[in-house]
């Protein structure tokens, strides 16, 4: 990389990193301390506020990309980061389940995702964009795994709406990212062509991806309606929970390490690709039958590291691919769509997660996810590596 590509890619990856862990601080904990809340005691309730973001994310995705085109991305990026602040504030002052709901609508309204990585690949050449998409691929892996450390521990000191005014703060640094650090983006945005989303809708190695960015968000969305909730039968104060999430996220990132990029260069990534989402489906199995016997931290442990040995690789490769296998004439499309299916897959998870919580158990919950995983990895079986000259599927 130029040191002109470097700097955009550290500073757009790091805009995705201080949003990503805004809206992740809140995962391992909500489901638990929105139940203090007036209203909280509905599961349904809590898990479509959890998932609502998704929702007006994925209905936004695409505008805010088309609005990047026409009056410049930073501008919107900008303005995308500022909604997703005045959401955050919304939340940190609820007072009932309603108003936190409305504070993660407002939050996903921010909808920056596809313009913020059209930037990205506005700032890079083909030939590094893949190093550049699969940077912040791995930047949202890490707030990921660094909200289920740290979250328990700080909800435990500044609450639930402490969480949420930290995320206002994290918007707030980003967008100071974006005004003095990134890179200074073209001055002119060509007008998307016709007929341009209709070929991404039809493309079937995009159509995969983005299936699989569902399911995967929509899954991760699910499990931690009920995650906490395990940790804590078995017996593990939620201050405490770091003590599984830390050892667990540590040690999946050094399998992914010596897994995915290695392994990439040698042929084998559609093997590792296949493996990992098999890795996730046998997690579910796995929680089924805890929901069963009854939890324990030992095995609870041991299935979050595997979950996040398959988790990280997802997350890390996905965003390349879709960068790699889009036409280059369609590469803006092509996001604004997989983002979209991102963002809806977590509404789709928390929403549902609690509804099959309420109305059939954990054991509805992680057959369903069961259920996703398997499917996913049908769909995703044909798929083939993308080349590295070309940038497309052979």
């Amino acid at each position: 990389m130029t040191p002109l590509e470097r700097r955009a890619s550290l500073s757009l990856a790091a805009i995705f990193a201080l949003r990503m862990l805004g809206l992740f601080l809140v995962l391992p904990v909500f489901a638990l301390e929105a139940a203090r809340y007036p209203g909280g005691d509905d599961p349904s309730m809590v898990g479509l506020a959890m998932g609502i973001y998704g929702l007006t994310q994925g209905f936004l995705q695409i505008p805010f990309g088309m609005a990047s085109d026409r009056f410049g991305r930073k501008r919107v990026i900008v303005l995308g980061l500022l909604v997703f602040a005045a959401g955050s504030l919304i939340a940190a002052f609820a007072t009932s389940l309603t108003w936190l709901l409305i504070g993660r609508s407002v939050q996903g309204a921010g909808a920056v995702s596809a313009a913020v990585t059209a930037l990205l690949a506005d700032q890079t050449r083909d030939e590094v964009r893949t190093k550049a998409m699969a940077l912040v691929g791995a930047s949202i892996a890490l707030m990921f795994a660094l909200s289920l450390v740290v979250a328990p521990v700080l909800v435990s000191h500044i609450g639930l709406s402490g969480l949420f005014a930290m995320t206002c703060i994290l918007a707030l640094a980003g967008t100071a990212v974006v005004i003095w650090v990134v890179p200074q983006e073209p001055v002119q945005h060509k007008d998307v062509p016709r007929g341009r989303l209709s070929e991404v809708l039809t493309h079937a190695a995009l159509l995969r991806l983005d299936f699989g960015v569902f399911v995967l968000h929509a899954v991760q969305l699910a499990m931690w309606v009920a995650i906490p909730a395990l940790l804590v039968q078995a017996g593990l104060d939620k201050a405490q929970h770091w003590w599984v999430y830390l050892p667990a996220v540590l040690a999946s990132f050094v399998v992914m390490g010596g897994t995915l990029f290695p392994l990439e260069k040698r042929g084998y990534l559609r093997a590792v690709f296949l493996g990992a989402i098999g890795l996730i489906g046998l997690v579910q199995l796995g929680l089924l039958w805890v929901a069963s016997a009854g939890p324990s931290i030992a095995m609870l442990a041991f299935l979050l590291f595997v979950f996040f040995c398959g988790f990280n690789v997802l997350e890390a490769s996905q965003p390349s691919l879709a960068s790699r296998v889009a036409p280059a004439h369609a590469r803006g499309a092509a996001l604004g769509v997989y983002n979209t299916l991102q963002s809806l897959g977590f509404f789709v998870g928390g929403a549902v997660g609690g509804w099959l919580i309420k109305n059939t158990g954990l054991h509805g919950l992680f057959v369903a996810c069961s259920v996703g995983m398997v499917l996913w990895l049908a769909v995703a079986w044909p798929m083939q590596a993308p080349s590295r000259a070309s940038g497309n599927t052979p």
